[in-house]
């Protein structure tokens, strides 16, 4: 009977979603082309990124309220393995949105280097005659 309760317990802790209350937010639909961008689409990019890393930063940080609370919830009758394993499945998901993120953060950097480079030459042809540029 022991057995029976221990095994619905973890199985209630494990089953219910850690993130219920913690939606995983939706990565940027698109980001701007540096090679054709205006400085306003790359303004709005930059906020939109940002925003993005704040929805991540908000999430990972509910995922780890909700791990604390549920290790809580178990008290004595969690199992040292079973916490570990809810510390893991944690743990992935916080490096899976972490990784995510930084994978967002780096192609936009990259469209603001292409920006930057296109818009920077274009600066300095127009000081030069054309057939220099």
């Amino acid at each position: 009977m022991k057995a029976l309760f221990a095994m619905a317990l973890a199985t209630a802790l494990t089953a219910a979603p850690v993130h219920a209350d913690c939606p995983y937010p939706a990565a940027p639909d698109k980001l701007p082309d540096g090679s054709s961008a205006t400085l306003e689409d790359m303004v709005a990019g930059q906020k939109t990124v940002r925003a993005y890393d704040k929805a991540i930063n908000d999430y990972v940080s509910c995922i780890d309220r909700e791990l604390d609370e549920a290790i809580k919830k178990g008290g004595d009758q969690l199992k040292p393995q079973q916490k570990t394993d809810m510390q893991h499945v944690e743990a992935q998901k916080h490096n899976a949105a972490i990784d995510q993120l930084q994978s967002i953060a780096d192609r936009f950097n990259e469209q603001v280097k292409v920006f930057k480079a296109r818009t920077t030459r274009r600066a300095e042809c127009s000081h030069r005659p054309r057939r220099t540029c």
